[in-house]
């Protein structure tokens, strides 16, 4: 028998009244699943077995549990010592049992500004030490008590002087757009990282901005609007003690001392940028200062090396957004796969996958350890897979290029600048990978991506002078119209330098991210709603279960007194949408009958 709880988080009296938190709870034996990623390295891999190749067919829901908050729901659970943690959309946050989905306690968060940016949304939680961290979308970071839910520390990360810096009513008057959505103001969508008593978290919406939404009514076709000036906020990424909440450091994404760079027109692995470099020269003296609000958000939570004391983190695009000229050069360190000294915060190495971005390609899935084999041995090393649509090896030492993946898309025009008549580039700002982790199984030497296959259309579009008020340039796009667009769960044998092992179009688009287990097995969300069950060697669908709603969150799993769960949000998201997909509420758990 399937198992419903549901507990509306917004009803305070259920969390005061819930008989659970009292201490007698039956001892239990787990296998947990105790962070982001499952560990540090960010493998989103699991060496359980019980359910595997030869019995996931009989896969079935233990229980669900519903927050009662419906949308956007991408958030990654977390299972520590029999008790699972899993956050909301509004950043509430309840734990469960894992067993069984009853509820121990429920925190409700209180937003102190609706001010946000983009589509409300929060990905995860971070427990460690008796401690449950959550970064939230209204610029605070905050320690709850991992038994019953209170408060520990509340800690206002973003300051107000970060806040917003453009509004929808100004913006679609300049314009005469249609509805427009969104604010500049910095939040956190991230889950937090643990690291040697520090809790480590970085800002988005720096160079994110105001959209206007597409005919669907979402985001599915891009319709960024990427405005010439100073629109943007200063990215950071920032450590706070995890039993203080106090600050301890901050590194700021955008170089204050030569933010441009070297003017360089190609990317470090060569491919051609296609830049006006002496137009961009020229323009430098007049944009000295874009550094102060050139952008460069961090999405996700940054992969750790315990023994080189380094974290590894993606960073966003530079503001404007898809618009270049009045941030000219390279615009360090945007779009960059960054190493810091997770002590310090010092940057140790960069590597720019693209300067002077004007398409939206941030670095935004999160990168993951591996050991990489090499003609000379193994090299510790640091993947990223990118929404150019390859998957970057680099050493974890010192942040060489080992190894390039073959293309997991097909790339048109790639770097082409947007023009008044249109430029068609393959892929777009939603990218071959976006946000969504990678699953990378060490033994097989193989990662495991969503990839998204599609082409968008950016065009500058100029808004006549009025009056004292100049003319005005900005970037839009739509979905490429007659190119195809659909998506693909595809394996890249990292032990053979990228090749593709195989790759299985889905039936609706994939997000979330993957899981791989060492019971054979690769599970995936799709957004009609379905979480499959893949087999690692060939990618054939082996099991699938509709959810209800799509997926936008990774699967986990875990074991508790011997039996293996599978655990997986299901809320949908801004695309889901607008594709005409419902969004949900349910947290789904998953395992085998008894």
């Amino acid at each position: 028998m399937v198992r419903r709880t549901t507990r509306r988080l917004l009803a305070v009296p259920f969390v005061l009244a819930s008989p659970l938190i009292v201490a007698g709870l039956a001892p239990c034996v787990a296998e947990d699943w105790p962070m982001f990623g499952g560990d540090h390295t960010n493998r989103h891999f699991s060496g359980l077995t019980a359910i595997d190749t030869g019995n996931v067919g009989r896969l079935r829901p233990a229980w669900i549990f519903q927050t009662g908050i419906t949308g956007y729901f991408q958030a990654e659970p977390v299972m520590v010592d029999g008790t699972l943690y899993v956050s909301t959309t509004q950043n509430h946050v309840a734990a469960l049992d894992a067993k069984t989905g009853a509820v121990r306690w429920t925190y409700v968060h209180k937003a102190r500004t609706e001010k946000i940016f983009g589509p409300p949304s929060n990905r995860g939680v971070a427990v460690a030490d008796g401690l449950v961290f959550e970064a939230t979308m209204d610029g605070r970071v905050i320690a709850l008590d991992a038994k019953t839910g209170k408060v520990v520390w509340d800690h206002e990360a973003v300051r107000p002087e970060e806040g917003e810096s453009e509004t929808a009513s100004a913006l679609a008057g300049t314009l005469g757009a249609g509805t427009v959505q969104g604010s500049s103001r910095l939040g956190f969508k991230m889950p937090p990282l643990v690291a040697n008593g520090l809790v480590i978290v970085g800002v988005a919406g720096a160079g994110y901005g105001l959209h206007v939404e597409d005919e669907k009514g979402g985001l599915d076709g891009g319709a960024v609007v990427g405005i010439e000036g100073g629109y943007g906020r200063r990215g950071w990424l920032a450590a706070y003690d995890a039993k203080t909440g106090a600050e301890r450091w901050r590194w700021y994404v955008t170089k204050a001392d030569g933010w441009e760079g070297g003017f360089v027109d190609r990317t470090p692995d060569g491919v051609p940028l296609h830049r006006d470099i002496a137009a961009e020269k020229a323009a430098a003296p007049a944009h000295r200062d874009a550094w102060k609000v050139g952008g460069g958000s961090l999405w996700m939570t940054p992969a750790y090396d315990a023994d080189l004391g380094l974290i590894y983190v993606g960073t966003g695009n530079p503001a404007p957004q898809n618009f270049g000229l009045s941030r000219p050069g390279d615009n360090l360190y945007t779009m960059s796969l960054v190493a810091l000294d997770a002590a310090t915060g010092q940057l140790r190495w960069y590597y720019q996958q693209v300067p002077h971005d004007e398409w939206g390609y941030d670095v935004a899935s999160p990168p993951f350890l591996l050991d990489h084999t090499t003609p000379t041995g193994p090299v510790k090393a640091v993947a990223q897979a990118s929404k150019t649509g390859w998957l970057y090896v680099h050493d974890r030492a010192d942040g060489k290029l080992l190894t390039r993946s073959a293309p997991l898309v097909t790339q048109k025009n790639l770097y082409a600048p947007p023009t008044p008549a249109g430029t068609v580039v393959s892929p777009g700002p939603l990218g071959a990978i976006s946000w969504h982790p990678v699953a990378y199984d060490p033994k097989a030497a193989t990662a495991y991506a969503q990839v998204r296959h599609g082409a968008t259309t950016y065009v500058v579009r100029t808004v006549p002078a009025l009056g004292n008020r100049p003319a005005i340039r900005y970037t839009e796009t739509t979905e490429a119209k007659g190119e195809p667009s659909f998506s693909t769960l595809t394996a890249v044998d990292l032990a053979r330098e990228g090749a593709i092992k195989w790759s299985v179009k889905a039936g609706s688009r994939l997000s979330g991210g993957t899981l791989a287990t060492a019971g054979g097995l690769v599970f995936s969300g799709e957004e009609d709603g379905h979480l499959d069950a893949h087999d690692a060697k060939t990618g054939a669908i082996l099991w699938r279960f509709q959810c209800g709603a799509g997926i936008g969150g990774p699967p986990i799993t875990y074991t508790l007194d011997g039996r293996q769960y599978v655990a997986v949000a299901a809320g949908g998201a801004s695309f889901t949408k607008g594709s005409g997909f419902g969004t949900g509420d349910a947290l789904v758990v998953f395992t085998l009958p008894e």
